[in-house]
């Protein structure tokens, strides 16, 4: 991409990388450090005249395959964290990807986007 001098990197990051949670240091840390990274990533490319976009996705409680193992209480008590009061979709994830990938967003690098139905206004 630098080589081109153009492209779009989109790395996903977390909810828990922006805010941290009990139990889960480990995650919290590599998460923080994917949205570091994207920042960082955003900075180096444009030093070198390259015209790489670099931003990440933080999506919150999304409903994965993951999820679907979780008790019916919990996924409602998730649900009841978000100001729109549901879980997210994979697709919605999907479709927050392609539109940084596309020319709609090509004025928008160093960006982490959280995508969490208003889980932490």
């Amino acid at each position: 991409m630098a080589e081109m001098g153009d492209g779009s990197i989109i790395n996903i990051a977390s909810v828990v990388g922006e805010f941290g949670n009990i139990g889960q240091a480990n995650y919290a840390a590599t998460k923080s450090g994917i949205q570091g990274l994207t920042k960082s990533w955003a900075k180096e490319f444009a030093r070198k005249g390259a015209a790489v976009r670099v931003n990440a996705i933080s999506p919150g409680y999304i409903m994965t395959d993951i999820l679907k193992t979780v008790s019916q209480d919990l996924l409602d008590k998730f649900s009841k964290q978000t100001m729109l009061g549901r879980l997210g979709e994979p697709e919605e994830i999907a479709k927050t990807i392609l539109f940084l990938a596309s020319d709609d967003a090509s004025y928008i690098t160093g960006h982490n986007l959280s995508v969490n139905g208003g889980m932490r206004l």
